[in-house]
Parts: structure tokens; sequence; C-alpha cells
């Protein structure tokens, strides 16, 4: 029976590897690659920051200048702390085989991380054929790269969504559950899912599959719902609870996302192998209780009721069983903690900016 994954296992495990993520410099990336780093792990970020990133904050038009300088600092602390971390940042359009080829090739990765996607199921409806472009095209350069220099990568992971399940039958949902995808964002992503196991199968390479859920944290800008929540309550605009907030997701904080997918590769067993992981929290929790934590941190917060969207999918619980008998995985961050701990920092970040801007 293998080691379980301790600390100093995941450290042993990842030594000499060097990690690519593409599409890197966004929520997830980020945090992955800082993540890496305290595993002393060499990290390359390959991006082109149109995507929830710099160009799309200083072009969108549909955000005020408050909230615009806002998420500038949440962005320019993201590369603060990635430099400071020996980050290797590459500007650079994953859409591009030739682009991104050149810029793999030189860093000579073991491990790739897809990471580019539009981050809304919502978005993705308006632009399908941009989504289509950022989790397809990109994959299919990721993937055809690792068959073009075959003994270089021995592991890709595709980051994929809960989405894929579609309407959970059953309060729980494990990896074993047939997916049953609805709408752009969720299809595009269970394509990618069958792309990657189609080279695992094809060519061999060795792939990992994770589902997040309902992530929030830190340096987010990408209005999920834990973010809209946090800010409509310090603009005084309504907290919406659909059907009274009796929507249930498995909210899942950034650090337990970033300690799985770590632990899915140190645990990786090379060339050949495939996995799939549901890498949440495992206790889905409602709107309401997510307002609520908001309304401990802006007591004037106010909650609203509204007709439940019938056209959003029922979700639940995501089972970690899975991660945690081959991962050692278990999440620390409920949201008592882990939302509160993420409200008080957004506070703190919006009265900075705010004195800030009136400071000039």
């Amino acid at each position: 029976m293998p080691s379980p994954l301790t600390p100093a296992r995941i450290k042993k495990n990842l030594t000499g590897q060097r990690v690519a993520l593409v599409g890197g410099a966004g929520f997830i990336g980020h945090n992955l690659a800082l993540g890496l780093r305290h595993y002393g792990v060499e990290t390359l970020v390959v991006d082109n920051l149109m995507q929830n990133n710099l160009v799309d904050n200083v072009s969108t038009i549909d955000i005020d200048s408050f909230r615009r300088e806002l998420n500038h600092g949440f962005l320019r602390q993201r590369f603060d702390m990635m430099r400071d971390a020996g980050v290797v940042l590459r500007n650079a359009d994953a859409r591009s085989m030739t682009d991104l080829a050149e810029v793999l090739s030189q860093f000579g990765p073991t491990k790739l991380v897809h990471l580019s996607a539009i981050s809304s199921a919502l978005d993705a409806r308006k632009v399908p054929g941009l989504c289509f472009d950022l989790q397809l095209i990109t994959l299919r350069n990721v993937l055809e790269y690792t068959r073009l220099f075959p003994k270089g990568v021995d592991q890709v992971m595709f980051v994929s969504s809960s989405t894929v399940y579609g309407d959970f039958e059953t309060p729980t949902v494990d990896e074993s559950v047939r997916p049953k995808p609805y709408g752009i964002y969720a299809n595009a992503k269970y394509m990618g899912e069958r792309l990657v196991r189609t080279y695992n199968d094809q060519y061999g390479l060795g792939v990992t599959i994770v589902r997040p859920s309902a992530l929030y944290g830190e340096r987010c800008i990408s209005r999920r719902v834990s973010q809209a929540f946090i800010e409509n309550a310090l603009m005084g605009k309504p907290l919406l609870l659909e059907g009274g907030g009796d929507g249930r997701l498995d909210f899942t904080y950034i650090e337990d996302l970033v300690d799985g997918m770590i632990r899915a590769m140190a645990a990786h067993e090379g060339p050949g192998t495939s996995n799939t992981f549901n890498l949440t929290f495992g206790n889905a929790r409602t709107i309401l209780e997510l307002a609520n934590v908001v309304k401990s941190v802006v007591p004037d917060a106010i909650l609203e009721d509204r007709p439940r969207d019938q056209i959003k999918p029922v979700r639940g619980t995501l089972s970690t069983k899975r991660a945690e008998e081959v991962l050692n995985f278990k999440a620390q961050w409920p949201l008592e903690t882990g939302y509160r701990r993420y409200c008080e920092w957004y506070v703190d970040q919006w009265e900075r900016t705010k004195r800030h801007l009136q400071a000039n």
C-alpha cells in the first residue's frame, strides 16, 4: 500500500517536476502556481491576460470605475505574489499552436494543467464561439503538444466542472455517476473530458480530470455568487435569494481545491494512467447559508426573495471519497471559516480601494 500523501511525501514526489499552467493567470491558476512554488516546483504560467484579467478589466464597459480599480488591485496582487514566489510568466495565446509550442518547448514541462476557459455558464451562453475557442481549441493544442513531444509530459490535468453532472438526481454524486451536461459551458467541459480520455486511450497519455464546485476565494474577479453577494452587500444592493435561497451548492474554498490538485500531481503514477476526482468541500450548503455569512460580516446586507429560475440545474453534494482514499485529501474550510475569511478580506480590500481613490 502506498505511503499516505503527507506534505513531506508530496514535496518528495514533486521534486524535479516542471509544471506549466495553460491559462494560469486566472483565479484558480495563480493560486495553484503559488501552491506549487510552496513545494519548490518549477512553475510556468502561460496566459494572454484577456479573459477575466488585465485586458478584460480595462476594456469592459459594464462595471463602474470603483470596481474596475478594485479588480485592478486584485489582479496586481496576483502578479506581485507570483513574481515574488518565482513563478515564470509568459504572455502567449494558447489558441495558437505555434505560440504555445514555442513557450512550452523552451520551458520543458513534465506536467501540463489546462485551465483556459470562460468562467461563467452565463457568459458561455452569450458567446459560445469564444467558449469553444478558450476551452476546446486550447485543449486541442495542449494535447497535440503531448503527442508531438511524447517523452516530455507524463501528466495532463484538465480542470472540468461539477456542472457536467447536470441536474443531480440524488443528494450526492460521485465520479461513477454518468454526466448529463446541460448548456454550452457544461457540454464544452464534458467534451474536454472526452478528448483527454481519448488521448489517454489512443496515445498512452497520463491524465487527471478534476471537478471543482462553487469556488470562492481571494483575488477572484469572475463575479461568482460568492463574490456577487459580498460585493452587493457593500454597495447596498440586495442579495437575491431565488426560491428563498434553498438552492444548494458544494461551496469550496480555493485553498482546498489547490491542495487537492497538487495531491493529484504528487500521486500520479505516470503515462497510461487516468483518474477523475471531485475536489470540493464535500457538503452542499444553501444559498441562504451563504447569504447569512455575508450578513454576519456586513450587518446591513439586504436579503431579498425571488422566484426560482427553472432553467438553473439542481445541484447538491459532490462525494470526495475517492480523493480521500487515493490522495489523502480532506477539505479544511467550511463556509463558517473559509467564506467568512474571504468576506472579511473583501471588506478590507473595499475600504483600501476607497481610501486610495479619495487620496488621489
